[in-house]
């Protein structure tokens, strides 16, 4: 199954209370889903599709060892893509922390801080022929 958006910008939330991209905090025990989410396309802009992102997500929060990965990666990624997940429009970067969501033709995501002039372009019509999606609000 693949889900993964191509050509494509997500706002920051009409509710997102973030006036400019922020690092989202780590919690004391480790790193939040956010957290893993922002480092991971802040340095690497435009490697992971929406499906890698959320898959190495799973597999950094939950700490899955790169052993366990090497015997039972397969099963690992079946299970994880059987349960029905959120796309990056119910992210908590675009939703919270003032993150646009930049995605290629190739489906490859970078983020665009709120406050930049590429986020003015994406959200003006000026990124070609983008399709433009709000990101999820957090209230109804």
């Amino acid at each position: 199954m693949e889900w993964n958006y191509y050509d494509s910008f997500i706002t920051v939330a009409g509710d997102c209370p973030a006036e400019r991209g922020m690092i989202p905090p780590e919690k004391k025990n480790g790193r939040t889903k956010p957290r893993i989410e922002y480092e991971m396309l802040f340095n690497h802009p435009y490697t992971y599709t929406q499906e890698e992102l959320l898959y190495q997500t799973y597999v950094q929060h939950k700490e899955i060892s790169e052993e366990e990965l090497s015997a039972r990666g397969d099963q690992i990624r079946e299970a994880f893509f059987q349960k029905p997940m959120p796309c990056l429009r119910a992210s908590m970067l675009p939703k919270k922390y003032g993150w646009g969501l930049h995605f290629d033709t190739e489906g490859r995501i970078a983020l665009v801080a709120r406050e930049s002039a590429e986020y003015d372009d994406f959200t003006n019509g000026n990124g070609g022929d983008l399709r433009i999606l709000a990101a999820m609000r957090n209230s109804r």
